[in-house]
């Protein structure tokens, strides 16, 4: 009787890990420093920042609280709203608005 040749259980697993890397550094990595670099926007907002939530509204930050900011949407309308809702803050320089 022929002998089959014992193959390694780690051969079996090297593409699952590879996978895993490949996920790792496309989508867990990028994803972490976004949230890293967000949560940091988030701590230095100031008063008369003019900022876009995740539902798309534009407004001036009137006051910040710990974890909410009121925002001026017009005239004589504000809105209480929680940070973590605030999608980027709208820097002006000149005539060009940038995203942050």
């Amino acid at each position: 009787m022929p002998q089959t040749a014992q193959v390694n259980p780690l051969v079996n697993l090297f593409p699952f890990i590879l996978i895993f890397v490949i996920f790792y550094f496309l989508l867990i990595r990028p994803q972490k420093a976004k949230e890293k670099e967000h949560s940091k926007m988030l701590t230095n907002l100031n008063k008369n920042d003019e900022v876009v939530t995740s539902g798309g509204i534009h407004g001036t930050i009137v006051n910040v609280k710990d974890k909410t900011v009121i925002l001026r949407i017009d005239d004589n309308v504000k809105m209480e709203i929680e940070k973590n809702a605030v999608a980027f803050v709208k820097k002006i320089q000149g005539d060009v608005q940038q995203k942050a």
